[in-house]
């Protein structure tokens, strides 16, 4: 590595640790980030030639492997870097989530689901399980369905008994919609009311049902349809 490009990456270290973010362009994020997976190489053209290819970081994030190894100066390293970035984001979310009352910041709650499933390009469904004071529980998030098409097929009997096995008293579902409209489809709105009925005989409230797409979302909750 040149001594121009370590003089480089040393302004852009300077610049973080005075401001953090703040005044970066885009792409001298991702080039920030990737002085981490790849440290001895200029990678200021790489960070640009991903985001041409994928357009924002949270795409780049969310591409899976093979596609990020189609990029010239991509390794099979600087991939698992990116992944290893993308997962420990999501840990401090949920630990992060774990210490508020997220039945009463939505926001958050809406945010949270969007770094877990919004990029993805098959459909998901995830559970996350609170107790009584709308924290969640130790070990309290779980991917129930994952397919390769858009459609899975959801039992609400696993819901309910995961629930049971951690002693919840409320529940928060979520799944995306890897199409990109958020709108609610009639098998979301059948299994919302059945896993809100089946909760209010066992004393288990459905908070809320998520729909998750990659720049929206839908909440049966902020809709009306839960209370």
């Amino acid at each position: 590595m040149t001594e121009s490009m370590t003089g480089h990456r040393a302004r852009l270290r300077e610049r973080f640790d005075k401001n953090g973010l703040r005044g970066f362009a885009e792409h001298e994020v991702l080039e920030l980030l990737l002085t981490l997976c790849i440290p001895r190489k200029d990678v200021k053209n790489l960070a640009k030639t991903l985001l041409k290819r994928f357009g924002t970081i949270r795409c780049v994030f969310d591409s899976n492997p093979e596609e990020l190894l189609q990029v010239p100066g991509m390794g099979a390293v600087s991939v698992t870097c990116l992944q290893l970035i993308k997962a420990f984001a999501v840990y401090y979310l949920q630990q992060q989530t774990a210490d508020i009352c997220i039945f009463d910041n939505n926001e958050a709650l809406i945010n949270f689901w969007k770094v877990r499933l919004g990029g993805l390009k098959h459909e998901v469904f995830e559970v996350a399980y609170l107790d009584s004071s709308y924290r969640l529980l130790s070990d309290g998030i779980i991917r129930m369905e994952e397919g390769i098409t858009s459609k899975i097929q959801i039992y609400p009997r696993k819901v309910i008994e995961a629930a049971f096995l951690r002693g919840a008293s409320n529940i928060v579902i979520a799944h995306n919609h890897p199409s990109g409209d958020p709108k609610p489809s009639q098998a979301d709105f059948s299994m919302t009311q059945t896993l809100r009925y089946i909760g209010n005989t066992l004393s288990l409230r459905l908070l809320d049902h998520i729909i998750i797409t990659k720049d929206s979302f839908y909440s049966f909750r902020q809709d009306g349809f839960l209370d």
